[in-house]
């Protein structure tokens, strides 16, 4: 296997999750592409790693990049960090994944983003009713658990970028 070049800047980590993601389409036969590149545009705020990490979130889970592979690509150890935390384990539920992202500032920013994307309106109304009624639960449920674990300022700024429609639920929620 021929060196790589180490990966210094998020231009180059978005031309890799490019390729990484080519053909690849979300459930509403969008570009799986446009949904990271979303993520990682509510985490700018937060510096690049934290866009990085955002551009990277799904990469291990549904590509054959490793993060092992991440790392000897030259993505810095604590985005690659990140991306671990917010990744899929065997036999895990979806509900110990949020709690265990929690550790982690920088997971939970991450994953708050993901959420809110996941979470946008008009997106969602193109699911098949069911699908919507579950996703939207599932998504709910976690941020009642995310955002107990984050800075109201942080999600209010990754809310405000990637889904304003949250914000109502997110004033009512600091309220309660």
């Amino acid at each position: 296997m021929k060196p790589v070049k180490p990966v210094k800047s998020v231009e180059e980590v978005d031309a890799l999750v490019g390729t990484a993601h080519a053909g690849q389409v979300d459930k509403i036969e969008v570009p799986y592409v446009d949904h990271v590149r979303a993520v990682a545009a509510g985490l700018v705020p937060f510096g690049p790693e934290l866009e990085m990490a955002g551009l990277l979130h799904d990469i291990v889970e549904d590509t054959d990049w490793t993060a092992e592979r991440l790392r000897s690509s030259g993505i810095p150890d604590r985005v690659v960090e990140i991306v671990e935390a917010v990744t899929n384990q065997p036999g895990m539920s979806y509900e110990l994944k949020i709690q265990r992202i929690t550790r982690s500032r920088d997971a939970t920013l991450v994953k708050i983003a993901d959420n809110a994307h996941n979470s946008i309106p008009e997106r969602a109304a193109r699911l098949p009713a069911p699908e919507r009624t579950r996703l939207a639960a599932k998504y709910r449920a976690a941020r009642e658990v995310l955002w107990a674990a984050a800075d109201v300022a942080e999600i209010e700024s990754i809310v405000t970028i990637v889904n304003p429609a949250l914000l109502p639920e997110l004033r009512e929620w600091t309220a309660s």
